[in-house]
């Protein structure tokens, strides 16, 4: 599918290179410019900027407070010498890493390359000399371009037979703010390799992707619930298990033998997550700012976990996730893949305690998938980009020419009151399945990143389609046999 002929912002926008594209001009054979390499090349010029945004902070000279006047703060500058990178520790076994055990691996990976790079430019004298944290940091930007390369692959993959949709990922805002800001591509790339596993029918690999991405992140779990979700609806639920089970696999192959040897490191990321109090990014916080922290647990001492608002947050995640299990039980025809996961991926942030900036980037290739319209995808993002600059004007404080608060979570509202707009708009094409652009671009279309349940029958319909058993598959294939 052509975007300048379906998406109205799209057709706008290319008018400054001629307009939309012609009735009559020719597609399909183009020798090296493909969609695959274009999106590539748009994703590698926002990495370039993104670079640039971050170079006034990698060589760690924060004087002055440049990592937000310059709005450039990075986690994996301070962390270089926090989790002692700097001087070879290896995380968890002589740091304890408040991250998943793959981020730490990644960490221990960037470090080794800049070692290396640092070893060769004191040894030879030809490559520039820079402090080891430039090195480690400019090492770790170009490890997260190569994630951010795969998430564009797997996401051209996934949306079928509308290759131009995965170019939003190289024209994101999102993109541009936060893919050095944390390791998060890392995980998101795991996570895509792992759907796409699944679009080609390997439930197994699939699993095993699902699996080492939430070793990364804990996210890639809420893609194992979407398939357990379609898997019930479609009676496909033995191939979920296989699905699940080389997940669990994959997991275990990686945190079994460290929490074995390092159990104190290992347990670290466990811990913070269950003691840890509101992120400044959640709507938990401003409710108890505006309630005078008299809401929840009121005052807590140092260290002191939040029981009553872990309780409260794991109810409101359920809940979402019981309503998003609703819906899948009572579509009109089952919903999609990549509907189901951005849902379940809103639900849980928008109720977690902790929403870090750079957890947006989990929503990106999966709100493309699920609604790939322009307007509405970059107004989301940019409330995510916005967001960040009053985010550090507030680090800087008021006293040094910053915000007040109040301003910060204006502004956090406002990116809220987004992503629950565009979850709105996919459940309203998961109740009606003709505003879905995906399956009306082309006829017979069900679900590309379906895999084993793309036009799979359904085994558990909703009432309506029980009263007179049309499914999508009756709808969309041909009938055989008289």
């Amino acid at each position: 599918m052509i975007p300048s002929w379906d998406d109205p912002v799209a057709r706008q926008a290319s008018e400054a290179v001629g307009g939309p594209w012609g009735r009559f001009a020719v597609t399909g054979r183009a020798l090296f410019w493909t969609p695959l390499r274009v999106c590539l090349l748009l994703t590698t010029l926002a990495a370039a900027v993104a670079w640039l945004k971050q170079a006034p902070c990698s060589d760690g000279n924060w004087a002055g407070f440049v990592q937000y006047t310059h709005l450039c703060y990075s986690d994996g500058v301070p962390l270089f010498a926090l989790y002692g990178l700097d001087e070879g520790a290896v995380p968890y076994l002589d740091s304890a890493v408040e991250y998943p055990v793959l981020t730490g691996g990644f960490m221990a990976v960037a470090a080794a390359l800049s070692g290396l790079y640092d070893r060769a430019a004191a040894a030879s004298g030809l490559l520039p000399a820079v402090p080891a944290v430039q090195s480690y940091y400019a090492v770790t930007c170009l490890l997260l371009t190569a994630c951010a390369f795969l998430v564009v692959r797997s996401t051209l993959a996934l949306a079928g037979r509308r290759p131009w949709d995965a170019a939003m990922i190289g024209l994101s805002p999102l993109v541009v703010v936060h893919a050095f800001t944390n390791w998060d591509l890392f995980a998101v790339a795991l996570a895509g390799l792992g759907l796409w596993a699944w679009a080609r029918s390997r439930p197994v690999l699939a699993g095993l992707l699902l699996g080492l991405g939430a070793a990364a992140k804990l996210y890639p779990v809420f893609l194992l619930l979407t398939l357990f979700l379609l898997c019930l609806r479609a009676g496909r639920l033995r191939t979920w298990v296989r699905t699940a089970a080389a997940a669990m696999a994959a997991w275990s192959a990686v945190n079994v033998p460290v929490a074995l040897v390092a159990p104190e490191g290992w347990s670290r990321f466990f811990t913070l997550n269950r003691t840890r109090p509101v992120d400044p990014d959640s709507l938990w916080n401003i409710a108890l700012h505006l309630s005078g922290n008299r809401l929840l647990d009121g005052p807590l001492a140092e260290g002191e976990a939040p029981t009553v608002l872990n309780a409260v947050v794991a109810v409101a995640l359920l809940a979402g996730v019981a309503a998003v299990a609703r819906l899948v039980r009572v579509a009109p025809v089952r919903p999609r893949v990549a509907q189901v996961a951005f849902l379940l991926v809103a639900v849980f942030l928008l109720t977690n305690k902790v929403w870090s900036p750079q957890y947006s980037l989990w929503l990106l290739p999966l709100a493309i998938l699920a609604r790939p319209r322009w307007r509405s995808l970059l107004a989301w993002q940019a409330t995510e980009a916005l967001l960040w600059v009053p985010r550090m004007l507030w680090y800087l404080g008021t006293e040094n020419n910053g915000v007040a608060v109040e301003w910060f979570f204006v502004a956090v509202t406002v990116r809220d009151v987004a992503v629950v707009v565009l979850m709105a708009l996919v459940v309203r094409d998961v109740l009606d399945p003709d505003r879905d652009v995906v399956r009306t671009s082309w006829p017979g279309v069900d679900d590309p990143a379906g895999g084993p349940l793309d036009r799979a029958p359904d085994r558990v319909l909703p009432r309506t389609a029980r009263r007179d058993q049309v499914t999508w598959s009756s709808m969309v294939l041909p009938r055989r046999g008289p």
